[in-house]
């Protein structure tokens, strides 16, 4: 069995949650959540994020703006909607059960 591939389908499994936490409480551009992802260490490429960026917005969770930049062309800023702020709220629920059965289980 490959490692490797076990721990990406663990990392893929809590990347929506991560994504709409990293988004909660300010708006940002996939640069911005693509380098949040990176510093927590989650190894994601740009072809993931857009698709899933994608995906989230069209269930309703996510909205989004263009601005203007100074440094380069408009951007895409995310933000949540109330729907997707429900849903947070629920993942975070989901996450605490899980995290606290995983964590029995292993020990």
């Amino acid at each position: 069995m490959n490692i490797e591939n076990t721990k990406a389908q663990m990392r893929k499994g809590v990347l929506e949650y991560c994504i709409l936490s990293i988004i909660d409480g300010e708006d940002k551009y996939a640069s911005e959540i693509l380098d949040s992802l990176k510093s927590a260490k989650m190894l994601v490429v740009e072809g993931t994020i857009y698709p899933l960026l994608t995906r989230l917005k069209n269930a309703g969770l996510l909205a989004y703006r263009w601005e203007e930049s100074t440094s380069g062309p408009p951007r895409k800023y995310y933000t949540l909607t109330e729907t997707g702020a429900l849903f947070l709220k629920e993942l975070h629920t989901t996450w605490d059960e899980l995290k606290n059965a995983v964590q029995l289980v292993t020990k």
